[in-house]
């Protein structure tokens, strides 16, 4: 059956070749204004929350930003309201920050070393209940020499704190305690960035470009944002002209391109999805079942089938775009048949035999689990559904569920989970460790929600966080994938390409970068807005 939005790509093409494929009107009237139709709500611009904690938003600005040519290469680092590169002491554990003089938030303030040191203590007070405080625990703690210097002090030689650095930064007074949930920082946010809100309502963000911005104020003075949580929705407004650009779903977005003047833009991410075991499972839990797991899945089968081509294969959360990563077993090339047949000797030499029903089996316990998926993401459930086919293949029963978070939360360490991830990018300790090291008291509830255990790789990913030697960090991040490798508790599908489709607008803008996990307007080909120039 094929989704709805295949559907609704196909009702659109035949809309478009009974009107010859003619342009649709613009939705701004003015090329100052750019209409963009985001899945999320407005609101939520809470840096402790983690909005613009990657470097990336109209409305705050971190110490460092990401920079690159395009998206084949990991971002670089550069200073953004840092004056200069952070000055790293010999031992590692001293990071000090020269911030630029005369910087202005949106309400008029000035910029000191004190709203760095505010912003960063919120995001590590339990009263905030940040769900990004597990990034930044290697931060012991945060001093202020003088007005324009920040200095970090860490507990071990961090090989993710320039990516720490990222961290959009707030006004101390608008940092008040309790629920980051509940700052007004969420509807009503003031940063240093090249926008800030002029307006925000249920459905729509209007951004305006701060005329007093360091820089100069962007040439494209007035960005609206709606809300749009339906992938279908937001391509009908495309091709009626009343947006002028939205993230969505490979198939979709591959439907629309070229026709009526829409362009699609691919960019490469570290945004990986995998399924999250349950260790706890009778089958799920069994290390046979999950290398079996790993060995059987079609990788490329799935990318060329949910996604249209636009992703990579990966077995784990460390993808080739990091020097560190390390070739896995699971991504050598085999056919099909092959796949199976080696996955299925595993199970076998592992005592589990073919039910009456084709359904694998061993003391009682059945080769079956459910995958739970965010029942409004149509590319999880898609990827879901295909994962549950070639499941079928091997003899494992895989039952779909969809859910909203707060009911797959309920169920973790009961169901697998189609789980994503690549949140910072920018280092590969975040990637791995929030995802392969055992829980800790700080992780949040999606971090490792199997509760995957390993000691080795525990061992290894501490250990790379504990050395400032570049080459040592690398071989222990090595040691940890073939440990991983040895013993999975994830199956690690693929990193997606994130797809987007706009309209010329009439304006020149830089390439994208290598993006997250988070999306949406604010990435894409509008992650620069504030540098687009008119043709």
């Amino acid at each position: 059956m094929r989704p709805l939005y295949a559907a609704v790509c196909a009702g659109l093409a035949v809309a478009l070749a009974a009107s010859g494929c003619a342009s649709p009107a613009p939705a701004s009237e003015s090329t100052d204004q750019i209409v963009l139709a985001d899945a999320g709500d407005p609101g939520e611009f809470n840096p402790v929350s983690g909005y613009g904690s990657t470097g990336v938003s109209p409305l705050y600005e971190g110490l460092l930003r990401p920079a690159a040519a395009d998206d084949s290469t990991l971002p670089r680092l550069e200073p953004a309201l840092a004056a200069q590169e952070p000055e790293v002491s010999a031992d590692g554990l001293t990071w000090t920050v020269r911030l630029r003089d005369e910087v202005h938030f949106h309400d008029g303030s000035r910029l000191d070393s004190g709203d760095v040191a505010a912003t960063y203590r919120a995001v590590v007070d339990p009263r905030s209940a940040s769900p990004i405080a597990s990034d930044y625990s290697p931060i012991a703690r945060v001093d202020t020499p003088d007005p324009l210097t920040v200095r970090f002090h860490l507990d071990a030689p961090d090989p993710g704190m320039p990516a720490r650095l990222l961290l959009g930064i707030a006004p101390s007074e608008a940092l008040t305690p309790g629920p980051a949930s509940a700052s007004s920082l969420n509807s009503a946010p003031v940063g240093t960035g090249p926008y800030r809100l002029a307006r925000l309502t249920a459905g729509e963000a209007v951004l305006e470009a701060d005329p007093d911005y360091r820089d100069g104020p962007p040439e494209v003075s007035r960005v609206v944002l709606r809300s749009v949580p339906d992938a279908d929705a937001r391509a009908q407004m495309l091709m009626a002209g009343e947006v002028d650009g939205a993230a969505l779903p490979p198939r979709l977005a591959e439907g629309l391109a070229g026709r009526g003047g829409l362009e699609l833009v691919s960019v490469a991410s570290a945004d990986w999805r995998a399924v999250a075991l349950p260790m706890s499972h009778p089958f799920a839990g069994d290390p046979a079942a999950r290398r079996a797991l790993n060995l059987a899945v079609d990788r490329d089968g799935l990318i060329d089938r949910v996604l249209s081509g636009h992703g990579r294969p990966v077995a784990s959360p460390i993808s080739d775009a990091y020097p560190e990563f390390e070739p896995s077993p699971f991504i050598e090339p085999r056919s099909a048949d092959e796949r199976i047949a080696e996955a299925a000797e595993l199970l076998r030499e592992a005592g589990w035999r073919p039910g009456a029903d084709g359904v694998l089996a061993r003391d009682g316990a059945r080769a079956e689990f459910t995958l739970a998926y965010p029942a409004a993401d149509p590319v999880r459930r898609e990827l879901a559904s295909a994962f549950a086919d070639q499941m079928r293949e091997l003899g494992v029963a895989v039952t779909m569920w969809g859910g909203s978070w707060d009911q797959i939360e309920q169920r973790i360490g009961e169901v697998a989970i189609l789980l994503g991830g690549g949140d910072n990018p920018y280092t590969v300790d975040t990637q791995a460790y929030r995802t392969l090291h055992s829980r800790t008291s700080a992780s949040g509830p999606l971090d490792n929600p199997g509760d995957y255990r390993d000691p080795r790789v525990d061992a290894a990913l501490d250990a790379a966080r504990s050395t400032a030697d570049p080459r040592e960090r690398t071989e222990y991040y090595r040691e940890a994938q073939h440990a991983y490798a040895d013993a999975p508790g994830h199956v690690f599908l693929a990193t997606l390409d994130h797809t987007y489709v706009l309209r010329d607008t009439g304006h020149t803008r830089p390439a994208p970068i290598l993006e997250p996990h988070a999306h949406g307007v604010t990435w894409g080909p509008w992650w620069s807005l504030a540098s687009w120039t008119r043709r």
